[in-house]
């Protein structure tokens, strides 16, 4: 996979974010009502955009196993399609490879000492390709939000790159996680720069720091990967994580995607949610649409 290098790196100048003008068009996709029909192929398209994620210390190969199996499968009792990718701990790639090969879910994961990436670059990048030689597809990665606040935007862009090297032909998805980062104009400069040193897609948040993923921030990453590819002709992928629970606020992502991008980012190729919850309300929504009432969660796996 051919990625962009710049032996020395000046971020480019970005337009500043009106904060009351991203919140309020925010707010008001947010107000779109989606019914029938378009809830249900909404519904289903986000089942197929979701990375499912496990990302505890209490995880084992039995819950890894579990949660392919849901991956595969979300509703034995209905033609839903299987999930974008699993994404896990580095040391339960090997484990989720074996239980999703022969399907077309990825099996992703985090790296670059996440969530804080508080470690030598080598030693980021060395992780980096343990991941993708155990088998990743994809491959999540945080960027130094201590040299990005300190306006090292060179050695951000750096670090990124290499990571991006070390990557090979696995997706790289670079967090910014946004609840650090203070403000929109800070969120749109460190897009610019993460696209720039090769980003496949970029994301909102680790989920281990609020805020998460928001309307606003992710309206603003949005923007910014469409004025990119407007300069340079490369589609950049867009992951919300964090905080996004239930079908409704999942919905209104999909909203934000289709106005600011256009279909051609309506797709898992281009868009992904990271949840480990999200799932079962999406079942829950399209038992309701089915029959008119909820099933009961009950029938539903935790995983």
């Amino acid at each position: 996979m051919q990625r962009p290098r710049t032996a020395a790196y000046r971020p480019p100048q970005v337009p500043s974010v009106d904060q009351v003008a991203a919140e309020e068009r925010a707010a008001r996709l947010a107000s779109r009502s989606i019914k029938k029909d378009a809830k249900v192929e909404g519904l289903k398209r986000l089942i197929a955009m979701l990375d499912l994620t496990t990302l505890e210390g209490a995880d084992t190969p039995g819950k890894v196993k579990s949660l392919c199996q849901k991956a595969r499968t979300p509703d034995p009792d209905r033609d839903y399609p299987s999930v974008g990718a699993v994404c896990v701990y580095p040391p339960m790639v090997p484990v989720a490879r074996e239980q999703v090969a022969g399907t077309d879910i990825n099996v992703a994961s985090v790296a670059s000492y996440f969530p804080s990436g508080q470690a030598a670059l080598d030693e980021r990048v060395e992780e980096v390709e343990r991941v993708r030689d155990a088998g990743a597809d994809e491959i999540d990665v945080v960027i130094n939000r201590n040299a990005f606040l300190s306006g090292e935007y060179g050695r951000v862009h750096r670090e990124i790159s290499a990571l991006a090297e070390a990557s090979g032909d696995a997706h790289l998805k670079v967090i910014l996680e946004t609840g650090e980062l203070e403000t929109y104009d800070a969120v749109r400069l460190a897009s610019r720069i993460a696209m720039d040193a090769g980003a496949d897609f970029i994301k909102t948040s680790t989920g281990k720091v609020k805020p998460a993923a928001t309307m606003p921030v992710t309206l603003v990453m949005l923007e910014a990967i469409r004025d990119f590819y407007r300069e340079t002709g490369r589609k950049v992928g867009m992951k919300p994580a964090g905080g996004i629970r239930e079908a409704k606020p999942a919905l209104r992502y999909l909203v934000l995607v289709k106005e600011t991008l256009g279909d051609d980012w309506l797709t898992p190729e281009r868009f992904r949610i990271g949840a480990s919850s999200l799932l079962n309300d999406l079942l829950l929504q399209l038992e309701k649409e089915r029959q008119g009432r909820y099933h009961s969660k009950r029938y539903l796996s935790l995983g």
